[in-house]
C-alpha cells in the first residue's frame, strides 16, 4: 500500500509541475471560472464542445498542487468524451474524494484519477480536488457566473 501511495503522490506532483492542457483557449464555446476562497485556488475552464462531444478542454489559473493536478488530470480524461460521460466521471470523482468508494475495483476504473483517493482523509483538501470538476460541470451547463466551493 505504501508503494501505491508513493505512485499516487508522484502522479499528483507531476501534474502540478507540468500541468496538461494549461493554456487559454481563445475559441472556446464555453468558459467558466471557479474559485476556492478558503485555499485561494482560482481557475478558468475552457471548453470546445461540438454537438455533444468535448473536442477540446483547457484551463488556466493558480492554486495548490492538489487543485492544479486535479484540473490537469480532469482535462485529459474528459477530452473526447460526451457531456454525459463527463458528468458521470464528475460523479465518480466526487465519490472518490469524499470517501464513498469502498472497493479496489471502483478505484481501478478511474485510472490515474485514483491518485486522489487519499484526499478523503483530509476534508479541507476535498474542495481543492473538486474545484475544477465543479467548474467543468458549470461550463457544460453554459453557466456564466463563477463557481465557488463555499
Amino acid at each position: 500500500m505504501s508503494a501505491l501511495r508513493e505512485l499516487y503522490q508522484e502522479v499528483i506532483l507531476d501534474h502540478n509541475k507540468s500541468p496538461r492542457n494549461f493554456r487559454r483557449m481563445e475559441d472556446a464555446s464555453q468558459t467558466t471560472e471557479g474559485n476556492n476562497p478558503l485555499c485561494g485556488d482560482h481557475y478558468t475552464v475552457y471548453l470546445k464542445v461540438e454537438g455533444d462531444v468535448i473536442r477540446d478542454i483547457s484551463f488556466e489559473g493558480a492554486g495548490c498542487a492538489i487543485s492544479k493536478a486535479s484540473a490537469s488530470l480532469m482535462s485529459g480524461v474528459v477530452k473526447g468524451k460526451t457531456r454525459a460521460d463527463a458528468v458521470a466521471l464528475f460523479e465518480q470523482f466526487h465519490k472518490l474524494v469524499t470517501g464513498e468508494f469502498t472497493s479496489v475495483a471502483q478505484l481501478n476504473g478511474l485510472g490515474k484519477l485514483a491518485a486522489f483517493a487519499g484526499v478523503s482523509d483530509y476534508p479541507a483538501r476535498v474542495k481543492c480536488a473538486i474545484l475544477a470538476w465543479h467548474t467543468l460541470r458549470a461550463a457544460l451547463e453554459s453557466r456564466k457566473e463563477p463557481v465557488t466551493t463555499e
